[in-house]
């Protein structure tokens, strides 16, 4: 894929990982309109992502998802942060490899435990054992996104402003553009 200054950077990762936080501020460091998938599905369905679950399954909010991400991945100068579990469809992996530039936050298990064990808006999460589950899906989703990454970033402790930097400092530099004409690192 040749990248062009409007490509579209999509954030990967575990639930936990930060790509909402961290996309906002991507976003607005390099001048982008920022778009998190799962709130644009709840927006789009007026309804909540454990409810979809609830009502419709796994399967289907996955095909809603499927939707959403070929819709907002079309849109140039956007930061997508997507749901965690985007990366399981191979057509999801295929089209945001070919119409975006691919970051996953690589967060450890115990990190990822630390941020999420009380959350209870985590349908996949709502198991007898929460924290084998999300250990399984750790295993089973970190080579999906190591796969599909241009770029994967340590989301190991550290402020939200200093894995914004890093990113931007390992961006191609067609990407770093709006960062760099207005002064910003």
């Amino acid at each position: 894929m040749t990248l062009e200054p409007d490509t579209p950077i999509v954030l990967i990762g575990m639930p936990g990982s930060g790509k909402s936080t961290i996309g906002r501020r991507l976003a607005a460091t390099l001048d982008r309109r920022f778009v998190d998938s799962d709130r644009e599905i709840e927006r789009h369905c007026g309804v909540s992502v454990t409810t979809i679950f609830e009502y419709e399954g796994e399967e289907g909010f996955r095909r809603r998802e499927a939707a959403i991400i070929a819709e907002l991945i079309r849109d140039p100068g956007t930061v997508l942060a997507t749901g965690g579990g985007s990366v399981v469809s191979q057509d999801n992996r295929e089209l945001l490899a070919a119409e975006g530039y691919v970051v996953f936050l690589d967060v450890s298990l115990a990190e990822l435990w630390r941020r999420v064990r009380r959350n209870r808006n985590r349908p996949l999460l709502q198991a007898s054992d929460p924290h084998a589950r999300l250990a399984q899906l750790c295993a089973e989703r970190t080579p999906l996104y190591r796969g599909v990454a241009d770029l994967i970033v340590s989301g190991a402790r550290q402020p939200a402003a200093q894995m914004v930097a890093d990113i931007i400092a390992q961006l191609p530099a067609p990407l770093q553009r709006s960062a760099v004409e207005d002064g910003s690192p």
